[in-house]
């Protein structure tokens, strides 16, 4: 008789019935991870148990767990390097360029360091995060000792889940085999490898802001700014009011213009963003969402009291930007 794999109780857990069956405890969830990101199951079970996960919906101690698994296998950065901003960035923009770029550039030129992680999936036919940011002249690190010296002596890095974790950004390419997004699409945006004080995480559906605050608390981060952004990137969108998660509450950002907003941003040529930054092209409403995001991290991370305080901060500093550029 050949003995019961050591994985099959956590599926069991998970997929044991409408009645028996139950989510994962932290310390289940953070062991069956372990177990994946070690390479120590079969494909069979990585797929069950994902898709488990995903018709349970992952709760915030499975999250939790999974991602003290995930965090313990990553390198170890410089310990004497503050980073302000933790901000993945995994979504991907369809409709809307990825102005939230350079509000956490704009961010980084003035003091509030960022540390920026996504994914790259070709097949999904949306403009991330790393081809955005080559064009402005930012490269993207390809370990977290470069995204160090990058931050350090720009104020901001760039990282792909590629380098951050091969074996996470390989699950990740299984949803055209899956069908659906697995639960490591959530486990990602809790990576925070430098441990910054700060999370700015965008949501596409408004009950994933209590998930990852719930999350946050349990893993005991100091501040969060989760909103529902612009195809589901940390983007405000400022012709819409805009409700945002931090630890000890959530906070309405009034709306920003009410100046005609076009659906889509036409052609989703990226090379509109360094346009926009050089004032080559006029654009408010861009002008207000590299703001009005930029504003939501100044509130989170303490460099302002109140919306307005900080609303103020974001306009001055875009209107004093310099080159974005930070190429070695």
């Amino acid at each position: 008789m050949t003995a019961e794999h050591p994985f099959a109780a956590f599926i069991r857990a998970l997929g044991k019935g409408p009645k028996t069956a139950r989510p994962l405890t932290r310390a289940e969830a953070r062991d069956a991870f372990g177990m994946v990101l070690a390479n120590q199951i079969s494909p069979v079970q990585l797929g069950a148990f994902l898709c488990l996960i995903r018709v349970m919906t992952e709760t915030p101690d499975e999250l939790a767990g999974f991602a003290e698994a995930a965090r313990a296998t990553l390198a170890t950065p410089d310990a004497a390097l503050h980073v302000a901003v933790d901000w993945p960035g995994y979504a991907g923009k369809k409709r809307r360029l990825p102005w939230y770029l350079l509000s956490a550039l704009l961010l980084g030129q003035n003091g509030v360091t960022v540390f920026m992680h996504g994914h790259q999936d070709p097949a999904e036919g949306r403009l991330h995060a790393g081809v955005a940011l080559r064009t402005l002249g930012v490269p993207a690190c390809v370990s977290l000792a470069e995204a160090g010296r990058q931050i350090a002596l720009h104020g901001f890095a760039y990282m792909p889940l590629d380098s951050l974790s091969p074996v996470l950004a390989e699950i990740m390419t299984l949803r055209p085999l899956l069908g659906l997004r697995s639960p490591v699409h959530t486990v990602v945006r809790t990576l925070n490898p430098f441990g910054a004080p700060c999370q700015v995480i965008g949501v596409a559906h408004p009950p994933y802001r209590a998930l990852h605050r719930d999350t946050a608390r349990l893993l005991g981060q100091a501040e969060v700014a989760i909103f529902k952004g612009e195809g589901g990137e940390a983007e405000r969108r400022p012709e819409k009011p805009c409700d945002v998660a931090g630890i000890d509450g959530e906070e309405t950002w009034s709306v920003l213009t009410d100046h005609p907003h076009a659906a889509t941003d036409e052609g989703m040529d990226p090379a509109r963003l360094a346009a926009v930054w050089y004032g080559t092209v006029q654009d408010p409403i861009a002008d207000a969402t590299v703001i009005g995001t930029a504003a939501i991290v100044l509130t989170a991370t303490g460099r302002a009291a109140t919306q307005a305080e900080a609303l103020a901060q974001a306009a001055a500093m875009w209107a004093a930007r310099q080159p974005p550029t930070v190429a070695v």
